[in-house]
């Protein structure tokens, strides 16, 4: 069963939502911006549609890109949660809207069945995971942003993930939301070649609801910002989830690949990798945080940035080894079918159920580069209380 990875807390509505989002000055985007918007990337969302007539996205949603055969209501979001993730990576903020962390960049949207879509028909002719990644496979989009998870891994999907990744495009993936019930593997996330992400709170510590494993990556900001409410688009709420982090992280991507148009997928994530803000070795990651926090600013003030070797994949070692438990063995069981379910379902945390690691022990650590000075919003000692050596 797939899972959105979001929650709303419905009393939450924000009046001017770009006062909401915390993480902008967080992560110095004004100072981003200079360098790069992120023009020229296209980023594929692959969520419960995308409304294109959102202020905040109109000029963004390249609807028309989307191949006939998979463009069933593409720009008719369901449940709101498509159109939040797109105005999180290319939000103008026009109207009092989100601004997006790219808002140079274009998304193409992708429409498939989550939980919400309660036409019967509309869920008979929603294309499958596995389809809509082969279509963005075999297009010019760069980067495709999966804010679901499904517990069960799926050979057709896989395959279709393979295949995007020898394709060079970069795919990102929230790990899912459910900590603090059942940690269960999130997928596509866990998947090889999927950059698994996990949601962190203002001080740089893992969200409680945030799913943990040897297949997190990396980490970005998925507490305390705002999303629609619901798919009236009437106002925003204090949304929360991996799919946020997803969303950010994707849109950090983008930025750092418009910068670098040259590079390959796995450059513009071994720079992610090599910038993302930890207090650890990078060669043992955390299983709650992955490498780090994402930092693309540290990138992109680097106009001479080293990103390695094109044909090396940063996550060779996680690729090779697979998802295990914290004992190192592999999942017991996966699914039989060569096909996902058709039908997807929702869920997430609402702001009052979240929340996040001990903060008694969090600090900020300002790190200066030269003439400027770059925030590093990392938890300090909690990351030491938290993290837990990956099993290989």
């Amino acid at each position: 069963m797939a899972v959105l990875s979001a929650g709303l807390a419905p009393n939450a509505a924000a009046a001017d939502a770009q006062s909401q989002q915390w993480y902008l000055s967080a992560m110095k985007a004004d100072e981003m911006w200079k360098v790069s918007t992120g023009k020229g990337v296209k980023v594929a969302v692959v969520d419960s549609g995308v409304n294109p007539n959102t202020p905040s996205l109109k000029g963004q949603v390249l609807a028309g890109e989307v191949p006939k055969a998979l463009a069933y209501k593409a720009t008719d979001d369901y449940l709101g949660h498509g159109t939040s993730m797109a105005e999180l990576i290319v939000g103008t903020g026009a109207g009092g809207g989100l601004k997006g962390i790219a808002p140079g960049a274009k998304v193409v949207p992708y429409r498939i069945a989550l939980k919400g879509l309660t036409n019967k028909a509309d869920k008979e002719k929603a294309p499958n995971e596995a389809s809509v990644i082969k279509a963005v496979a075999d297009s010019d989009v760069k980067i495709i942003s999966m804010s679901f998870t499904i517990d069960v891994a799926y050979p057709e999907v896989e395959a279709a993930v393979k295949y995007a990744q020898s394709k060079g495009k970069l795919l990102i993936a929230g790990t899912g939301n459910g900590a603090e019930e059942k940690n269960f593997i999130g997928y596509p996330a866990a998947y090889p070649y999927v950059v698994g992400v996990a949601a962190s709170d203002e001080s740089g510590k893992v969200a409680k609801f945030s799913e943990h494993g040897n297949y997190v990556d990396l980490a970005a900001p998925g507490i305390g910002v705002p999303t629609w409410c619901d798919e009236t688009f009437r106002s925003y709420c204090d949304g929360e989830g991996t799919s946020i982090a997803t969303a950010i992280a994707s849109a950090s991507a983008a930025l750092v690949w418009s910068a670098h148009p040259d590079w390959t997928a796995n450059q513009v994530l071994a720079s992610l990798i090599d910038t993302a803000g930890r207090d650890w070795a990078k060669d043992d990651p955390s299983t709650y945080l992955g490498y780090g926090l994402i930092r693309p600013r540290m990138v992109l003030e680097q106009s001479n940035f080293n990103p390695g070797s094109a044909d090396t994949d940063p996550l060779a070692r996680e690729n090779a080894t697979g998802i295990t438990d914290e004992a190192g063995n592999p999942p017991s069981a996966s699914a039989s079918s060569s096909s996902p379910p058709a039908k997807a379902t929702s869920g997430g945390q609402t702001s009052a159920a979240a929340s996040t690691s001990d903060t008694s022990d969090s600090t900020t650590i300002w790190i200066a580069l030269g003439a400027a000075a770059a925030v590093l919003v990392i938890g300090g000692g909690a990351f030491a209380v938290i993290r837990s050596r990956r099993a290989t």
